[in-house]
């Protein structure tokens, strides 16, 4: 909840719309696990010496989405970027480092392990990470360091496994306007957990990690309609206002301490098509800023290519600690100006397969040439054309077929069955606008998905949350006239529908994505909200308990069984349901309130009166829904 929501009204929808201001979306799909190792990378087990200053201590900011040219150490002339601008002056600036693939958990894991995609198993958002691939902060936490770390977006959850090492992991979201679990949280509360750590007196040497979600969309605040861009620069500067905060904070700390800034993916503003992330493997989402700045590191730019999977093998060496099994490289010649031996990079994107049936992309990067392994291959060659807009794979045949070879080494354009993402995760991932939750039939033809970019666009316009009211409702027509299977824009656009008072209408949508056998309680939640708003409370009442087989401890789910019982005339029934539905979460402030509410109807004046005064406690000082809440105390005393 948050001051965002109006009120506790006691109904569960009005004009369709009541369900919905209660109802966390928590969606099913089914997801392929990664069996397949990394062929042919060259690992470094042992890190060099670490030169005589070493650093004590490592700090790693990982700003999610964040383009290398839009900020002001890579060139961009309207850049507010002056903590990363000033850490670029006094360390090294990577002018061409890369992503492993242009997904949240995938990179992440990628900078943490060391390892490529198919070398730690999170190929995709919601994948678990594979336990027995040894983490960075193990590494330092055996090395005695204090580890601790503070994540901003639900991609990186401690579910899926980059918790391991840290003995802190804070990645805890509030519950927010509609009583739904927040996905995303600001900046400046991540920096202010990390900071309030870095404060405790401590003799160790530590690693903190922080992680920013600016400027992920949708970038801004709702209703601000200037230009995408624009909004999204107030966002990268707002990412900058916090990192430096944190420089700030290590106040005695800094001379002695290893600085890393990077993104996990860039983003795509209509370069090739695409708009957002995830789908394509083109340099507008692969490439990435990074940063390094710290004891004994002179300030250079370097123009070689490098990857995240570098990174962790050069701080352990930089920070002197053991050894490290991994398939990046250490820096440590590139620091000190020298040259690096030449190698291939690789790079995948296996979303547009887990999501919408289409094929995996590949890339291998060797040299100037990038090769990207789809139905249609391409070629590119970026010393004349770093832009990818010229396909040579018919003019240079041979190069491209030796390419491809070495991608099919590290990663068949399949994956193995087996991993079953659960589905408040899935639901979670959907609402930041991942996982469709279409992979297909196995063994199908799979469309390349350049072929599809239209229907990308249209979805990420969708889920980006860039689009509202009647621009959102024609785009997710315009998706089903294209896809009219498509479960999950026929459950997007019932709610929309009903959001605007337009049951009747919204109902055909819900049961469409129902009978898609879409893995949701979410179309059952939807109908059940419909219904209920007519007055249909046996029919609401069986749409929510189909919704609870799939989700049978969803609070949210759990709670709106209540809400119907309670308005349909049963108030009694509702207790129980009500509270347990608190009892999952203490903080699901509608369902208390509603539980009072219920209290009250069934004639029990002293339990409403407890739960109302119990939600009184929680709520902050400044929440408008205190006066409502007021009322019904006073009314039951």
């Amino acid at each position: 909840m948050g001051s965002g929501v109006q009120g506790f009204r006691g109904r569960v929808a009005d004009g369709g719309s009541r369900m919905a201001r209660y109802i966390e979306p928590v969606r099913v799909i089914a997801a392929l696990a990664a069996a397949a190792l990394l062929i042919g990378c060259t690992r470094q087990s042992e890190p060099p010496a670490a030169p005589a200053a070493a650093a004590r201590n490592l700090v790693i900011v990982t700003i999610d989405t964040l383009r290398a040219d839009r900020v002001g150490a890579y060139g961009y002339a309207r850049a507010r970027t002056p903590a990363l601008d000033d850490l670029a002056k006094r360390g090294v600036r990577f002018e061409r480092a890369f992503a492993t693939a242009p997904i949240t958990l995938t990179s992440h894991a990628s900078l943490m392990t060391g390892r490529y995609p198919p070398g730690h198993a999170g190929r995709h958002n919601g994948m678990q990470v594979d336990e027995g691939v040894p983490t960075l902060a193990e590494t330092l936490k055996a090395a005695n360091f204090a580890t601790a770390a503070f994540v901003a977006a639900f991609p990186l959850d401690h579910r899926f496994g980059l918790d391991r090492g840290f003995e802190i992991y804070g990645d805890r979201m509030p519950r927010g306007a509609q009583g739904r679990l927040a996905n995303e949280r600001p900046g400046r509360e991540v920096v202010d957990e990390a900071i309030a750590w870095l404060q405790r007196p401590r003799a160790q040497r530590f690693f903190l990690w922080v992680h920013l979600f600016e400027p992920h969309a949708p970038y801004g605040s709702p209703g601000d309609r200037r230009p995408v861009e624009a909004r999204y620069d107030d966002e990268v500067a707002e990412a900058d206002r916090q990192v430096g905060r944190i420089v700030s904070a290590l106040g005695t700390h800094l001379p002695s301490t290893l600085f890393v800034v990077a993104s996990d993916h860039g983003e795509a503003f209509g370069e090739h098509g695409e708009i957002g992330h995830s789908i394509f493997v083109y340099d507008t989402t692969l490439r990435v800023p990074l940063l390094l700045a710290g004891p004994s590191i002179e300030t250079r730019a370097v123009a070689d290519n490098v990857a995240l999977v570098d990174v962790a093998p050069t701080v352990l060496a930089l920070l002197g600690v053991g050894k490290f099994d991994a398939d990046g490289i250490n820096l440590g010649p590139l620091l000190r100006g020298e040259a690096l031996q030449p190698r291939e990079l690789y790079a995948e994107s296996f979303a547009p397969l887990l999501d919408f049936g289409w094929s995996a992309l590949r890339t291998v990067r060797a040299g100037q040439f990038k090769y990207i392994a789809a139905p249609r291959p391409e070629l590119y060659d970026l010393a004349v054309d770093p832009s990818e807009s010229t396909n040579i794979v018919k003019v240079s045949p041979q190069r491209a077929d030796a390419l491809d070879e070495r991608t099919l080494k590290i990663s068949p354009a399949t994956l193995d069955a087996g991993v079953t993402i659960d589905s408040e995760t899935a639901g979670r991932l959907q609402a930041l606008g991942y996982v469709s939750g279409r992979p297909g039939a196995p063994g199908a033809a799979r469309a390349d998905p350049k072929d599809r970019r239209e229907l990308a666009a249209r979805l990420a316009q969708v889920t980006s949350g860039e689009l509202t009211g009647s621009a959102l409702e024609s785009t997710l027509q315009k998706i089903l006239a294209e896809d009219p299977g498509n479960p999950q824009a026929h459950l997007r656009l019932g709610y929309v529908l009903a959001d605007s008072n337009r049951c009747p209408e919204a109902e055909p949508h819900f049961r469409a994505a129902i009978a898609a056998r879409t893995p949701t309680a979410d179309a059952h939640l939807g109908l059940a909200g419909c219904l209920a708003a007519a007055r249909a409370y046996d029919k609401a009442a069986a749409a929510l308990r189909e919704a609870a087989a799939l989700e049978p401890e969803n609070p949210v789910v759990i709670a709106n069984q209540g809400i119907v019982l309670s308005d349909g005339g049963d108030p009694q029934a509702s207790i129980p349901l009500l509270s347990l539905a608190v009892t999952l979460d203490p903080d699901f402030h509608e369902a208390r309130f509603n539980l009072a509410l219920a209290f009250a109807r069934a004639g029990q004046r002293g339990e409403a009166a407890r739960e109302a005064g119990a939600l009184l406690s929680r709520l902050p000082a400044e929440a408008p829904q205190r006066a409502e809440v007021q009322r019904l105390l006073d009314a039951v005393r």
